[in-house]
């Protein structure tokens, strides 16, 4: 599902609400999960999963193509751990 498409799942079931309204709440939940993962914090939604961030120390790697060993920064990933629900709900029979 794209975020488009999530946009106008959540406009249908909610016809209350104007489409522009529904895309600035998709907008504003994502932008808060990216800056609190920027800021370091964990995200837990309940039954869904939790975001994290997960650290990568600097380490020597090589190209594979030539050989040459090459310097990798340290860096920063996103994580994301799928919460107990979700995994049921995933492998229900």
């Amino acid at each position: 599902m794209t975020r488009s498409q999530l946009i106008l799942r959540l406009a249908e079931q909610n016809p209350h609400l104007f489409h522009r309204d529904v895309e600035r709440i998709v907008a504003t939940v994502f932008e808060e999960i990216s800056e609190a993962l920027a800021r370091g914090d964990r995200v837990e939604l309940r039954g869904f999963g939790a975001f994290s961030v997960k650290r990568r120390s600097a380490r020597v790697g090589r190209n594979p193509r030539t050989g040459e060993t090459v310097h990798v920064a340290a860096k920063s990933l996103p994580y994301f751990k799928t919460g107990k629900q979700l995994r049921e709900r995933l492998n229900a029979p």
